[in-house]
C-alpha cells in the first residue's frame, strides 16, 4: 500500500506540464502491473486525485479498479465515478494512454446496460468521444459503443447528430462495422430510410476476408429497408464487393431473398401469408449479441407494398376514383385508400389531389422546377460537398502511393507476372 500512496504522490506532482506528464506516463506503465494486483484497493485513492488535473494517473487507476467483475450493486457507484471522470478529464491526457481510455468507456456502456439505464450514458458517451477523437472525421472505438446506447435508450436524434458527420479516419475495421450497423438501426428508427440504406450498404460492401456475423444481420436489414424504399431489391452485390460476402451472404440470408420474390409479385395476401407462416424466424435468436427481431421492419414492409402498388397506379391513370383504388391495391375500404393517398401526398411520394364530393383521385406531374432559391442553394451545397471530397481522395491517393508497405505489396504482385507471355499476342489485337 505504500507504493500506491507513493505512486499517489508522484501523480499529484507529475501532472502540471506536458514534460511531467510524459514522465509520469513511463512510472504508470512500470506501475500497471502493481495497480493491477492491488485492484480491489485502489478506490480510496481516487479521492485524493482530481480528474482535471490528474486525468492520466486517475485513468490507470479507475481502469484497474473496474478490471475485475463488479456486481449491481457495485456498478451503482462505479457509475458516478466514472462520469465525474468523463466530464472532468483532459484530451491531452487520456489520449496518452488510449486503450485504457476505451476500456474505461467500454465498462462504463456495460455497467449502464446492467443497471438498465442507458439513457444516463449518452450525453456523457458523446462527451468522451469528443475528448478523444483528434477530428470529427475520426472514427473511434467509442461510437460504437454510444450508437449503442442510444439505440438502447430509443434516443435516436442524439445518435442521428453523429452519424451526419463524414468519417475519412478509422482505427479499427470492426469499428467501421459496428458504427454503420447500429447507424442504420438508428436511422430506420427514424424512418430516414436512405441514409440506413447507405449506412448497411456499407457495411454489407466492406473489405473482409470472412464474413462475419454484423454483416449478415446488416444484409437482411438492407434487403427489408430496400423493399421499403424503392419497392425492389438487387440480388446481386456490387462488383467492389468481397468475395466473400458475394459467395455467402446470399445463402445466409434466404429467408429474405423469398419474401423479396412474394413481394414482387404486388399481391398483398401472398405476401402477408408468407410473414405469417415465417413469423418465428424472422424473430429468431441468433446469438446473445445479434439477433434477427425484425418482424417489426418486416410488417413495414408489408405496409409498403400497399404504397408501391398505389405509386404503380399513378404510371397508368390520370384519375382514378378511392373504390377503385382501394379493389386494386387491396384495401379494406375507401376510407383506408383515402388515407393511404393523404399520407403519400403528405410525404410527397405521389402529387395528387383527391375531389371530396366525387371521391376521385387526380394524379400530377412533379411540380418542382429545380429553379428556386432554395434548390439552387441545395445544388450549390452538393457541389462544395463533393469538391471537398474530390480533394480528400486525391490527398489519399498521394499518401498511399508513398506509403512503403504498399508500395512493397504492389512489388511483390507485379513480379507474379511475366510480361514476356504477352509477345505472342496475334498482330490484329495491337493497337
Amino acid at each position: 500500500m505504500n507504493s500506491m500512496e507513493g505512486l499517489v504522490t508522484q501523480i499529484q506532482g507529475l501532472s502540471s506540464t506536458a514534460s511531467d506528464v510524459l514522465m509520469l506516463q513511463n512510472l504508470l506503465k512500470q506501475a500497471n502491473d502493481s495497480l493491477h494486483a492491488e485492484s480491489t484497493r485502489l478506490l480510496p485513492f481516487l479521492d485524493q486525485l482530481d480528474p482535471s488535473k490528474h486525468s492520466l494517473g486517475y485513468l490507470y487507476f479507475l481502469e484497474a479498479c473496474t478490471a475485475g467483475p463488479i456486481t449491481k450493486e457495485q456498478a451503482s457507484s462505479y457509475v458516478l465515478i466514472i462520469a465525474r471522470f468523463l466530464s472532468s478529464c483532459v484530451s491531452e491526457q487520456i489520449r496518452l494512454a488510449s486503450h485504457k481510455f476505451i476500456s474505461v468507456c467500454k465498462r462504463f456502456k456495460d455497467q449502464l446496460v446492467l443497471l438498465g439505464e442507458p439513457l444516463r450514458g449518452v450525453a456523457l458517451m458523446l462527451t468522451a468521444i469528443r475528448k478523444f477523437q483528434s477530428s470529427t472525421e475520426h472514427l473511434t472505438a467509442l461510437h460504437p459503443e454510444f450508437l449503442l446506447l442510444c439505440l438502447l435508450a430509443k434516443s435516436y436524434k442524439t445518435g442521428h447528430s453523429v452519424l451526419e458527420e463524414d468519417i475519412f479516419e478509422v482505427d479499427q475495421p470492426k469499428d467501421l462495422f459496428l458504427y454503420c450497423y447500429y447507424g442504420g438501426m438508428i436511422c430506420i428508427g427514424q424512418k430516414h430510410f436512405q441514409k440506413a440504406l447507405e449506412l448497411l450498404h456499407n457495411v454489407v460492401t466492406a473489405p473482409m476476408f470472412a464474413v462475419n456475423a454484423i454483416a449478415v444481420e446488416a444484409y437482411k436489414k438492407y434487403i427489408l429497408v430496400s423493399l421499403i424504399l424503392h419497392g425492389q431489391f438487387s440480388t446481386s452485390l456490387p462488383k467492389y464487393s468481397s468475395s466473400a460476402a458475394q459467395r455467402n451472404l446470399r445463402s445466409l440470408c434466404q429467408l429474405y431473398f423469398d419474401m423479396e420474390n412474394s413481394y414482387s409479385n404486388g399481391k398483398i395476401g401472398d405476401l402477408e401469408t408468407y410473414v405469417q407462416s415465417n413469423k418465428e424466424r424472422f424473430e429468431h435468436r441468433l446469438c446473445i449479441f445479434y439477433q434477427d427481431n425484425n418482424l417489426g421492419l418486416v410488417k413495414q414492409v408489408v405496409s409498403s407494398l400497399y404504397k408501391q402498388n398505389i405509386q404503380r397506379l399513378t404510371q397508368t391513370y390520370l384519375t382514378l376514383s378511392l373504390q377503385d383504388i382501394a379493389n386494386t391495391v387491396q384495401l379494406s375500404s375507401v376510407r383506408e385508400a383515402e388515407m393511404h393517398v393523404l399520407q403519400m401526398i403528405q410525404d410527397v411520394e405521389i402529387y395528387a389531389t383527391i375531389n371530396q364530393k366525387d371521391g376521385m383521385v387526380r394524379f400530377l406531374e412533379d411540380p418542382e422546377q429545380y429553379k428556386t432559391i432554395e434548390m439552387i442553394e441545395r445544388i450549390d451545397s452538393s457541389i462544395q460537398r463533393l469538391m471537398i471530397l474530390s480533394k480528400k481522395i486525391t490527398l489519399t491517393d498521394e499518401l498511399m502511393s508513398c506509403d512503403p508497405s504498399y508500395l512493397s505489396k504492389g512489388c511483390r504482385e507485379r513480379q507474379k507476372f511475366d510480361f514476356d507471355d504477352y509477345d505472342s499476342v496475334p498482330q490484329r489485337f495491337n493497337v
